[in-house]
């Protein structure tokens, strides 16, 4: 594979030539060329290789061209293949060998184009086109325009040119070690090293000056690796080819400057891309990539029987930014453009698609969590708005309650004030006597501080009704207990309206965590509905029963049971319904905010009726511990 720029010349009956093929080639489109159809078959497609498969230059040059001839065609197309090895049998007997055995392979299948890649495979086709493919379209790849002048081809053969400027990979030295003193250029011994030193001196002629220039050529490849170590430390190295070393030993390019890169003293730069990956620093090229596409171009071009004329495959910097980093080389230095390969990433190129899906998470779940914030403290400000209002019902609950009981309560608190004033006046009465029994008198005074407690247990209770809180007062208390309390505040009344009160309750302590006072006022709601029920009753039927119990060891069950006229069985399901009333003076709350006061503790009331008639109304609290 050669390089070079200059432009190459014609003789003047070949642009005539040149001139009518053109012709009727642009006849024959006219009429619809397409030799594949005409001839039944796949169009042929013959790609020679100047040298064996293990050279990578041409090897991915070829692979690139097959690609893309066999995905235009949908693998429409026949592909044949020859490496000419030529640079381990340069002889001209190998050469008339391999014409004479492609003649043969080919005379029944003649390729419509040939691909030559590099200058050998080009020439050699040009030579023995008649014997191997007489009617085929030539179109090569791999070498420049002054390569292509002093090969005098044919009109009709056109190709993709790649200009192999060894200054342009001195450009890009330049730019990495502004401060270099020396500049060695390394070559091989074989006719295709010696011709890219020739090339190189007249490239580098100018730029040479600025420099110490050494050329090492025609050396043993152990004598090319030891002087590569020595070299100061402010040179630039150039490593051409070396195909073969002076003891005839043959080499791939890239290994070659693999074994001299690896002990250089001072960074190495090469002509070819495939040379990455070897120790170079980097340089400038045609890839051979782009030469296989542009080449195959040509040919899927001349097989459509289009009109083909030569093109130039793109150049471009390539480096290795391995080796920036082993030489200290900035890589804002590189030239604009340039393709930088083994790159480390940093965190963000590497995984900025999970970095910004995290991101997104993130900001995702910050808002939906910043939204159930805002939701829960919506709803905190609504459950204490609630409660508040709850509160309120309760308190004007319990304030109809006391109301409603007050006859009974002052009755009852008439009894030990009553006593209290007949004992005082009992006791003034002994004083006055002439010798007054003192023990009598402490018993009176023991009475008067029994009665006296009585009233004030009742002026409690009822302060404990008709208190307003503003905040519910959690307590852990045995159920037992507010049971007791709600029966002895009921007692006057239940009295009053002969209704016989009566208690059956666990042995066993039964520890709620509720509002005391609360669940007193459920229990007096449920009681004094139960005693208007039975008002029709018979004096004798009127019992109003409570009683507790254990429940599946984890919650507490309370109900209190009537013997009046029961609920009618429509009426069960909205009788905790709000201003739901069966009573002519009734605001129908008692019952909704019952429920609300239960419910707010975790429990749970309903209403049934009684087998024997009258009403129940059951309550289930958690215990504090399930048992």
């Amino acid at each position: 594979m050669q390089r070079d720029p200059p432009v190459r010349s014609r003789r003047h009956v070949q642009n005539a030539v040149g001139f009518i093929v053109a012709i009727l080639v642009a006849i024959l489109l006219d009429c619809g060329f397409a030799a594949a159809e005409i001839a039944g078959r796949s169009p042929r497609v013959l790609i020679l290789y100047p040298y064996d498969e293990r050279l990578p230059a041409t090897s991915i040059a070829g692979e690139s061209a097959r690609h893309r001839l066999q995905e235009e065609t949908a693998g429409k197309i026949d592909l044949f293949s020859e490496f000419l090895d030529l640079s381990r049998f340069p002889e001209d007997v190998h050469i008339d060998r391999m014409a004479r055995y492609m003649a043969e392979k080919y005379s029944d299948h003649r390729p419509d184009v040939v691909i030559a890649l590099g200058e050998p495979s080009t020439r050699f086709i040009i030579d023995h086109r008649d014997a191997i493919a007489p009617d085929a379209k030539i179109v090569f790849g791999g070498f420049g325009r002054d390569t292509a002048s002093k090969l005098n081809l044919p009109a009709d053969v056109v190709g993709a040119f790649s200009e192999f400027d060894i200054a342009r990979t001195l450009e890009l030295a330049r730019a990495l070690q502004p401060d270099a003193k020396h500049l060695f250029v390394i070559g091989g011994s074989a006719a295709f090293d010696r011709s890219w030193l020739a090339s190189a001196r007249t490239s580098l002629a100018d730029a040479a000056k600025d420099y110490q220039t050494t050329y090492l050529e025609n050396l043993p490849i152990d004598e090319f690796v030891e002087r590569a170590a020595r070299f100061p430390e402010d040179s630039i190295v150039l490593f051409l080819t070396i195909l073969a070393d002076s003891t005839g030993r043959n080499f791939l390019p890239r290994d070659a400057v693999g074994l001299v890169a690896a002990k250089a003293s001072a960074p190495v730069y090469g002509p070819y891309d495939t040379y990455i990956d070897q120790g170079i620093v980097g340089g400038n090229a045609a890839t051979f990539e782009s030469m296989g596409t542009a080449v195959a171009g040509l040919a899927l071009d001349a097989l459509a029987g289009k009109s083909i004329v030569d093109v130039e495959v793109p150049h471009t910097f390539f480096a290795d930014a391995r080796q920036l980093k082993r030489w200290g080389l900035s890589e804002s230095a590189l030239p604009p453009g340039t393709a930088l390969s083994f790159r480390q990433p940093n965190i963000w190129e590497e995984y900025w698609p999970l970095i910004v899906g995290v991101l997104a998470l993130v900001a995702l779940q910050a808002m939906i969590i910043t939204g159930l914030l805002v939701e829960r403290r919506r709803r905190l400000a609504a459950e204490s708005e609630s409660r508040l209002r709850l509160l309120e019902l309760v308190h004007l609950n319990q304030s109809a309650t006391a109301g409603a009981l007050s006859a009974s309560i002052a009755h009852e608190l008439n009894q030990p004030l009553g006593a209290i004033l007949s004992n005082a006046e009992a006791a003034e009465a002994i004083l006055q006597g002439t010798a007054p029994d003192l023990n009598l008198i402490q018993q009176i005074l023991a009475d008067i501080r029994d009665d006296d407690q009585r009233a004030g247990d009742i002026i409690r209770r009822l302060r404990g009704l008709l208190k307003k809180r503003n905040a519910i007062d959690w307590q852990e208390f045995d159920l037992n207990e507010v049971v007791d309390s709600a029966i002895t505040i009921l007692h006057a009344e239940a009295a009053k309206k002969s209704v016989a009160v009566s208690a059956e309750q666990s042995k066993r302590r039964l520890p709620v965590r509720a509002d005391m006072v609360h669940l007193q006022q459920v229990i007096l709601n449920l009681a004094t509905n139960a005693m208007d029920a039975m008002v029709d009753a018979a004096t004798g039927d009127r019992k109003l029963i409570l009683q507790t119990a254990l429940h599946d060891n984890t919650k507490v069950e309370m109900s209190i049971s009537d013997t009046g006229r029961g609920i009618p069985k429509e009426r069960l399901d909205n009788i905790f319904d709000a201003f739901y009333t069966t009573k002519p003076n009734g605001t129908g709350l008692g019952l909704s905010i019952a429920r609300a006061i239960v419910e707010t503790y975790g429990g749970k009331i309903w209403a049934d009726n009684r087998a024997g008639g009258g009403a129940v109304f059951r309550i289930v609290l958690p215990l504090v511990q399930p048992i």
